[in-house]
């Protein structure tokens, strides 16, 4: 008598690995997803608008922009915050890592030190984590990707934008967007994203670019991401106002002429944004860094491990024959003292002799 579960396997023609998906998915939703966003910027380019934009939140309230006196000597910082997201049954905790104060001090040579910091940390916290002997709930806090903005005033990028982008652009994702892209005329925001392509092109930098697709993807996600790539760099539009207009409920900019839909694509690149970032790229971005960025960092890590146990190696084998030299100068030392030694003992036998001798002689002569 056979098991139901036998004859039920011998009527069907699959194994049931098939499954396997569903099983990843199960798993993985009940377990969550994490991912990290720097964003970074000078004062007043709508950073923090566009997070609450992106995200349909309010993670940040309305800030306001200090005044001159105290951005003299202002220094640039890290804040983070966490949000715990659920869509669907899916839940994602998003960090952003902010950097108040780039770019807003009369010296800004090193602005970038702190960003860089902060990401290399990081780094080296998983690295330690996943070296360690518990592995099973290691945290995973690397920077997946930076939304650097670029001011729409300016006709390019600037020196501080490229000395930032040039040392950090080998260790994390850079997505670049041009912020408040409402306070110029469309043909100046595709005079600008050229200018800024040349110059990412002229200077090296290496910007995340989106894969391409698989030739058995639909018609329809090809075009989507057609039109992504083109987009780039994003001139955004953000807000923290939601109106009502012609029925729905939009997030806007109001000014004395009209109101802004600030997911109008016509003006802003935020719905395609948002997109990128969330609906189609938000893994391939954590698996950039893993593959790319952190491997690098590891090897590096592991090459100067190496390095250093090289070095210790060879500085205790060199102690070691050092050691060995002077042992055997002091074994030669005493062997010298031991010859020394046994030669006097001989002079001194040969007197000890002679004077026997002497002795022996003396009472030959007596006794004839």
């Amino acid at each position: 008598m056979y098991p139901a579960f036998y004859l039920e396997g011998l009527q069907r023609d699959y194994i049931g690995f098939a499954t396997l998906a569903e099983q990843v998915h199960r798993k993985s939703v009940k377990r969550g997803f994490e991912f990290t966003m720097m964003v970074c910027g000078e004062t007043g380019l709508g950073k923090s608008t566009l997070i609450n934009t992106l995200f349909l939140t309010e993670l940040y309230g309305q800030r306001t922009i200090p005044p001159v006196e105290e951005r003299i000597e202002k220094t640039t910082r890290i804040e983070k915050k966490t949000l715990d997201i659920e869509e669907k049954g899916v839940k994602l905790r998003l960090t952003i890592v902010d950097t108040p104060g780039f770019g807003d001090s009369v010296n800004c040579e090193d602005s970038w030190r702190v960003c860089i910091t902060y990401i290399e940390e990081q780094f080296r916290q998983y690295f330690t984590d996943e070296s360690g002997l518990n592995r099973r709930n290691i945290q995973d806090n690397r920077v997946h990707c930076l939304l650097y903005f670029v001011p729409p005033y300016g006709r390019s990028l600037r020196q501080l934008d490229i000395d930032l982008l040039r040392r950090i652009h080998k260790k994390v994702n850079i997505i670049l967007v041009i912020g408040k892209a409402d306070t110029l005329t469309p043909k100046e925001v595709k005079s600008l994203k050229a200018r800024i392509l040349e110059d990412v092109e002229t200077h090296g930098i290496q910007i995340y670019r989106l894969p391409e697709c698989d030739s058995d993807e639909d018609e329809a996600f090809k075009k989507q991401d057609r039109e992504l790539k083109a987009s780039l760099p994003f001139a955004v539009v953000g807000s923290n106002l939601v109106m009502e207009v012609a029925s729905r409920k939009i997030r806007c900019r109001q000014y004395p002429w009209g109101v802004v839909d600030v997911e109008n694509p016509e003006y802003s690149d935020v719905g395609k944004l948002r997109t990128m970032l969330i609906s189609t790229h938000m893994q391939d971005l954590k698996d950039t860094t893993r593959d790319i960025h952190y491997e690098n960092y590891r090897a590096q890590c592991i090459s100067q491990i190496s390095q250093h146990a090289l070095r210790e190696r060879n500085k205790l084998k060199h102690e070691s024959t050092a050691s060995n030299q002077e042992l055997t100068e002091a074994e030669r030392m005493m062997l010298l003292q031991k010859d020394e030694e046994i030669r006097r003992m001989r002079d001194m036998l040969a007197e000890m002799q002679e004077k026997l001798d002497t002795t022996a002689t003396g009472d030959s002569v007596v006794n004839v």
